[in-house]
């Protein structure tokens, strides 16, 4: 069993939990006082946990020690347009599943969605909800971070040294190959994919720095594109 806890809160001593992670331990999982749970914090630390009490209203702890779990090189981020429906949220937990770092979405020129102002906050915690959970469910100490830019523009400006890649249908060079040809360490990646429509060409001009590299022979949805992407950095890079 693992919960997630603000970093401020993972200390050595007693911790009470309440609202929802109190209600996964003792209404989800049905612990019980004694069992042994895992405390993260999102961000690379993790304690071991033994539930004193449960009460209706509050679960109380006793925290051992923490440790920090280093993050495996090299840094992954997803530059993910928007997609349609429960498929954006589908592509959220499955890179988080895969190994992605960051994540940050941008509406492409053909996305047939649109992330309005007085709605992306509340899009975009819903987003990083889905990632949360699915770093619980994959076993990872680290949530990625999900964050939204006004373009595609945007999302290149605050890059620092990175290695990136866009996924393109007609590319013939593969991701092994591209990562082989980089001419320094490959210590951070960035994988850039498209919306059903494809990269319109002011987007294609403006990842020109980026290499080409192609997923197979078969043109896959936007969803899964970037997951397959990551997938084989990670295999690639034995990360």
């Amino acid at each position: 069993m693992r919960v997630f806890v603000d970093p401020e809160r993972l200390v050595l001593g007693s911790l009470i939990l309440r609202g929802d992670e109190h209600h996964y331990l003792s209404r989800v999982r049905r612990a019980r006082p004694g069992d042994v749970i895992e405390l993260v914090d999102g961000a690379g630390n993790r304690a071991r946990a033994v539930i004193e009490a449960i009460t209706t209203d509050a679960t109380t702890l006793r925290v051992e020690t923490p440790e920090t779990i280093p993050a495996l090189p090299p840094f992954v981020r997803a530059l993910v347009p928007l997609i349609k429906g429960d498929r954006m949220d589908t592509c959220i937990e499955k890179l988080v599943e895969v190994g992605v770092d960051a994540i940050v979405v941008w509406p492409a020129a053909r996305s047939v969605v649109r992330l309005h102002d007085d709605r992306r906050d509340a899009r975009i915690a819903k987003l990083q909800a889905a990632a949360q959970a699915a770093a619980r469910q994959c076993g990872r100490a680290q949530v990625p971070q999900v964050t939204a830019t006004i373009d595609l523009g945007a999302a290149l400006a605050g890059l620092p040294e990175t290695i990136g890649l866009v996924c393109d249908p007609l590319a013939e060079t593969t991701i092994g190959d591209a990562l082989q040809r980089a001419a320094c360490a490959i210590l951070d990646v960035t994988i850039a994919s498209g919306p059903e429509g494809g990269l319109a060409p002011d987007e294609l001009h403006r990842l020109a720095a980026f290499s080409g590299i192609g997923l197979g022979p078969r043109i896959l949805r936007a969803e899964t594109a970037p997951v397959i992407a990551v997938a084989l950095v990670r295999a690639a890079t034995r990360s």
